[in-house]
């Protein structure tokens, strides 16, 4: 009885459909698996002869799925899925991670907190690099390859799995030359007559503190001076005593202890910012992003003050 051909090199090829369709183009797909446009060319070329069907409609602009193309899509992705299971399988769950990872987190947050524990993560998964990618836009999974991101702040895409890692208290802080000699102000109401820089990511407006023994809490209205999306660029500014600010206490922690900032309604805070881990929903992870996971998972950096 003869057998269905599965051999790595079919394997290989349909995997490098999925990844040209999912990419949008042979460039990208090329790009995202490290080989060149023509080898990802001649690859969609052998699979649509040992499939005989044409999959794609190409021109110099444009790319479509045939109807048999989009048959063979979804039939790939079943098969590759099962066939990572497979193998999965066969090496048990405590087979080594390896290939590259394709890991999002926040520019600041990435820079500064999550460096030791992604260490921690490469120490212990020889097999695996890393590519770190270091920005605050919204990720997409699909057509940037990504295997995970780390977001602070709320989740608005149920497609995802979202897994909680930590809470990252914020405090108001500014320069003391903002204060021109005068104590630091007590009360949340004394803030309002400031000038205010504003993270825009976060708040732009308004800032809302509230006090953790009583659950009380206070609305400030503000016109910031200045208003970025930098964590770097707002503690930057507020050391430059152009504004008080909300800040992640990681952020600034230092330059309280150097007397460079000073914390303003200091028995005040604003509500912590969510970390979450997110990846696709899928019915098959690697080793090297479920690891990953449990890394993150394990860590604590240094968010307290």
């Amino acid at each position: 009885m003869n057998q269905p051909n599965a051999s790595p090199d079919r394997i290989e090829l349909m995997q490098t459909f999925v990844r040209i369709v999912e990419a949008g183009s042979l460039s990208a797909a090329a790009a995202q698996l490290g080989a060149t446009q023509p080898t990802v060319s001649r690859r969609l070329q052998a699979l649509e002869r040992s499939l005989g069907v044409r999959l794609l409609q190409r021109s110099t602009r444009h790319m479509k799925l045939t109807e048999d193309g989009e048959r063979c899509f979804e039939r790939a992705k079943e098969l590759l899925a099962g066939w990572e299971a497979f193998e999965a399988d066969l090496r048990g769950v405590g087979a080594a991670a390896e290939g590259t990872l394709r890991v999002v987190a926040p520019h600041a947050f990435g820079q500064q907190q999550l460096v030791v524990p992604l260490a921690d993560y490469l120490r212990h998964n020889p097999g695996v690099s890393v590519e770190w990618l270091l920005h605050d836009q919204k990720v997409d999974f699909i057509a940037q390859a990504i295997d995970c991101a780390i977001q602070v702040g709320e989740v608005d895409d149920a497609g995802l799995v979202a897994l909680k890692l930590w809470d990252v208290p914020r405090i108001v802080v500014a320069s003391p030359a903002l204060l021109e000699g005068r104590p630091p102000s007590a009360h949340p109401g004394d803030l309002a007559t400031l000038p205010w820089l504003a993270l825009r990511t976060y708040y732009r407006t308004e800032v809302t503190l509230s006090q953790p023994e009583s659950g009380e809490t206070a609305r400030i209205a503000i016109r910031p001076r200045m208003s970025t999306d930098s964590l770097y660029a707002l503690r930057s500014a507020a050391l430059l005593g152009l504004g008080a600010c909300v800040a992640s206490t990681w952020a600034v922690a230092d330059d309280i202890a150097a007397g460079r900032l000073v914390r303003l309604a200091p028995r005040w805070c604003a509500d912590p910012l969510p970390a979450w881990l997110l990846y696709p929903y899928a019915r098959f992870y690697p080793a090297k992003l479920r690891r990953f996971v449990e890394t993150m998972r394990q860590a604590t950096p240094t968010v307290s003050f």
